[in-house]
C-alpha cells in the first residue's frame, strides 16, 4: 500500500507543479481573475493550495512552519511558488514512504481536534489540492485558456510513458 501511497503523491506534486507552468502564460489580469463557485482568484487560489500543504507537512511533522506562504502575504510570483510546492510535496512523498496510518498526531493549533489521526491531513492535502486546482482550471476555461490535463491518464503517459 506505502508504493501507491507514494504514487498519490508523486502525481500530486507533478499536477501542482504542471498547472503552474501552465499559469505562467497567463498575465497579470489573468492571474488575478476569479469565478463565481471557485475558491477566488487565480493567483490567491494558487498560494492558498501550497500554503495549505505546507502546513499539512508541518502538522504531520509535528513542526509549526513560520515561513510557509499565506494569501494574506500577497502573490509572490510564480517562481516562488513553484519552489515551495516542489518543497511541500518532496515532503508529502516522504511522508508517504512511511507512513504510520495509526499515529495520533500532536495539537500545534487551538482549533485542530484533540485526536487527529495521521492520515486525517494525508486525505485532506489530496483533496484540497484537487479541488483547488479544479477551481483554477476552470477559471482558465472561462477565459478561454486550455488548462493542462492533470488526471491520472496524462500522468502515466508522462511518468511512465
Amino acid at each position: 500500500m506505502s508504493d501507491a501511497l507514494v504514487e498519490f503523491f508523486k502525481h500530486n506534486l507533478w499536477a501542482n507543479q504542471k498547472l503552474l507552468a501552465a499559469c505562467k502564460g497567463l498575465t497579470e489580469e489573468q492571474l488575478h481573475t476569479t469565478s463565481d463557485g471557485t475558491y477566488g482568484r487565480i493567483s490567491d487560489t494558487l498560494v492558498h493550495i501550497v500554503s495549505a500543504e505546507e502546513y499539512y507537512v508541518g502538522l504531520i511533522n509535528g513542526q509549526k512552519l513560520e515561513n510557509r506562504l499565506r494569501v494574506k502575504d500577497g502573490f509572490p510570483g510564480l517562481q516562488v511558488l513553484r519552489e515551495h510546492a516542489q518543497h511541500s510535496g518532496e515532503g508529502l512523498v516522504a511522508i508517504a514512504k512511511n507512513f504510520d496510518g495509526s499515529r495520533i498526531l500532536e495539537q500545534l493549533h487551538p482549533s485542530e481536534p484533540d485526536n487527529l489521526h495521521a492520515v486525517t491531513p494525508l486525505l485532506q492535502a489530496m483533496n484540497h489540492a484537487t479541488e483547488h486546482r479544479a477551481h483554477i482550471m476552470t477559471i482558465m476555461s472561462q477565459l478561454g485558456v486550455e488548462p493542462p490535463s492533470l488526471d491520472a491518464w496524462a500522468y502515466n503517459k508522462e511518468r511512465f510513458g
